[in-house]
């Protein structure tokens, strides 16, 4: 089964079996039907890299479904569907006024993607409002529910990256939503974009300030194959920060969640090694923003993986800061 169309790089794996699971029926039939392992569970395809074949059996998540099962005067609780796509349930959300993932808005790939990579931006992490996930665990063939608390997010990480990789298939993901929201505009450009917009600060507004933002910054991957952000932020401890800012007195910073720490900006590590704009043949990094790579033709997943690497020698050989990459890489 060819999987071009099924990641936003473009890159044209192969996949040696394919299954489509609508219901969490279909996974309890698995192992009935034999299915070739590893499982490897494909949502938006929006934070992967392929090789030009990928083994084992290659799952489609495309279990839909919003449900409301719990509400307050202040809380909205929703259960949605793993095969969700992601931007149509912070629409969903936003229309209605409910508040949490109005700064997420735009980020590609589907709902069951979100907690395992904890994605975030402009000041927010989905984590601070999933109450749950429901997963189904291969090894013990059964639905178990993983709490906000036993998930342990951190920074673009979560349990679902560590001890349970490999081991389970999101099946939903619940989150508590308020009604009236608490607005997030401190963050990037939302204030400068609200202003242009002649907008005042709500959850509606919000999420277009973000799109308006997002649209101007990245490429569009119908257009130019990414998958969005390649690296984290890294943070380094205050000592040493304290010394590359010393050395280099332009370089930005802000406080890590990690104790005694400071976050470093990827992009401005990439762009100040000179790689902003560059290109090898079919690969490059975008001209607007150094943190994403793009497959501007017939790149493979060799070719994109390659210059990764590149990119991480060359900051870390200048500043001595090691990138960690945010795309996961199914390898063979």
């Amino acid at each position: 089964m060819p999987l071009q169309a099924h990641n936003t790089f473009g890159i044209a794996s192969l996949a040696e079996h394919f299954i489509e699971i609508e219901t969490r029926e279909h996974l309890v039939q698995l192992p009935v039907l034999n299915a070739p392992k590893p499982w490897r569970v494909l949502g938006g395809g929006s934070n992967i890299l392929l090789e030009e074949t990928t083994s084992g059996t290659v799952l489609k998540n495309r279990i839909t479904g919003i449900e409301l099962i719990g509400e307050s005067d202040e809380f909205v609780i929703l259960k949605v569907g793993s095969g969700e796509i992601w931007h149509d349930l912070v629409m969903f959300t936003v229309g209605r006024g409910w508040g949490g993932l109005e700064n997420l808005a735009l980020i590609p790939g589907t709902v069951g993607a979100a907690p395992i990579q904890n994605i975030g931006a402009y000041g927010v992490e989905v984590k601070d409002t999933i109450t749950e996930v429901e997963v189904w665990l291969w090894e013990e063939n059964r639905l178990a529910t993983i709490s906000n608390e036993a998930a342990q997010f951190g920074y673009r990480d979560s349990i679902f990256k560590q001890q349970l990789r490999g081991k389970f298939f999101v099946v939903s993901v619940s989150f508590r939503l308020r009604k009236n929201a608490v607005l997030h505009t401190e963050y990037g450009a939302i204030e400068a974009e609200l202003h242009t917009m002649g907008a005042v600060p709500s959850v509606a507004n919000i999420a277009q300030a973000v799109m308006n933002i997002r649209r101007s910054k990245l490429p569009d991957p119908k257009i130019v194959g990414n998958a969005g952000s390649f690296f984290k932020n890294p943070s380094v401890q205050n000592s040493k920060f304290d010394a590359l800012k010393k050395a280099y007195p332009a370089m930005p910073g802000y406080p890590s969640k990690l104790e005694s720490s400071t976050k470093i900006p990827a992009a401005w590590l990439i762009e100040q090694c000179g790689w902003k704009g560059f290109r090898r043949g079919n690969v490059g990094v975008h001209d607007r923003q150094a943190l994403v790579l793009v497959n501007y033709g017939e790149a493979t997943g060799a070719d994109i993986w390659q210059l990764s690497e590149d990119i991480l020698q060359s900051v870390f050989d200048t500043y001595g800061v090691q990138l960690e990459r945010e795309v996961q890489v199914w390898s063979n």
